[in-house]
């Protein structure tokens, strides 16, 4: 039975990250600690098999699989922009709490969980979490599909870990999210027979201080 095995990786820190503004599609770097991050992480893989490095096209992505390539003798990094995070229309940009003042009624369709609900239309169309998680695992199952038996790392976002989550797990879409997406965290897989089953979920030994204050 050719497994592929996947390890699901979300991007490092940005600023954005730190002070609760939604970036969707918009394409903000790694901050500072979201390098640190990015270079712990990598040390943490650097003794594991790993075949296949692949990032969403976004650069906080990029950069945080670059980093993990980088103790991969330079491994090539594939991009695809099916593993971008979703789409939020006008909501990108936007803190938490503007959103909140702003579009109450959108607002409480998507901490609701409808997910059918679309955002307003702002520089991109939005799409509904139920768009998303086709997109999402759609990519996901591609790259598995086309490397049976190898060991993916696959760098994307907090929404599209959350896809593979539940996806894995069985949780529908609807539900409470009751688990936690962090940045840099490892997240393992097995792909077989065309279903994704997780092995591990949220690795962050890796960013402990100590281990931070060692690779800077």
């Amino acid at each position: 039975m050719n497994n592929t095995t996947i390890l699901l990786i979300r991007h490092g820190e940005t600023a954005w990250n730190a002070v609760r503004r939604l970036q969707g599609h918009i394409d903000i770097p790694l901050n500072d600690e979201g390098e640190r991050q990015a270079n712990a992480l990598a040390q943490a893989l650097a003794a594991e098999r790993i075949d296949v490095i692949v990032a969403s096209d976004l650069q906080r992505a990029m950069q945080t699989a670059q980093a993990v390539a980088g103790q991969h003798d330079g491994a090539p990094v594939q991009t695809d922009a099916q593993l971008r995070e979703r789409c939020y229309g006008v909501f990108e940009g936007m803190l938490y709490t503007e959103i909140e003042r702003d579009y109450p009624t959108d607002y409480v369709l998507w901490q609701a969980r409808d997910i059918d609900a679309v955002m307003p239309p702002g520089e991109r169309v939005a799409e509904s979490f139920r768009q998303f998680y086709a997109r999402a695992m759609a990519g996901i199952a591609d790259w598995a599909g086309r490397h049976p038996g190898k060991t993916l790392a696959i760098v994307a976002h907090g929404g599209v870990l959350e896809c593979a989550y539940r996806a894995a797990v069985g949780m529908s879409l609807d539900s409470p999210r009751d688990f936690q997406v962090k940045n840099a965290s490892i997240n393992r897989f097995t792909w077989s027979d065309g279903k994704l089953a997780l092995d591990s979920w949220g690795e962050v030994d890796h960013l402990s201080l100590a281990v931070l204050d060692d690779i800077i």
